[in-house]
């Protein structure tokens, strides 16, 4: 029977489970802390934004980048933990994945994951759970989490 990762997450911290039975108890296997998710975006930078000078006439504006560092910060994060699902994946180390995430941080993982990983994807969950216990963690999710089937 394959395992299942369950990964609940959300920018500042993430903590990986795994189970080998629809029905079974989680088993808590890493958690990773990312600091720079709880930052203040003044303290992601090191400068402040560049300016540039109107093409006509003598204005001069802020150049800002499209992405705050605060947002980069979470997108940099969410791409770390696909990235470990994705090599798991290719190392045969795991057959299905349940994310559970913030929507907003569920959003980035998903678009992070690579299409192979994406596709062993069982369930979803948009909630922030990550500093509950692995009990009630368990007791957010459904009963049986896959279908024992293949």
């Amino acid at each position: 029977m394959g395992k299942t990762w369950v990964l609940v997450a959300d920018s500042s911290s993430a903590r990986f489970f795994s189970t080998g039975a629809p029905v079974a108890p989680l088993e808590e296997f890493d958690a990773i802390l990312h600091p720079e998710g709880v930052a203040h975006a003044r303290e992601l930078t090191s400068d402040r934004p560049g300016r540039s000078f109107d093409s006509f006439g003598k204005g001069r504006h802020a150049m800002e980048s499209p992405t705050g560092p605060k947002d980069q910060e979470a997108k940099n994060f969410a791409k770390k933990l696909c990235d470990r699902i994705d090599a798991a994946r290719s190392r045969s180390e795991l057959e299905r994945v349940v994310l559970v995430a913030p929507p907003d941080f569920l959003g980035l993982l998903r678009d992070s994951l690579p299409e192979k990983s994406r596709r062993m994807v069982e369930l979803e969950i948009d909630k922030n759970l990550v500093k509950l216990s692995t009990a009630e963690i368990r007791a957010h999710l459904p009963e049986k989490l896959y279908s024992a089937l293949p």
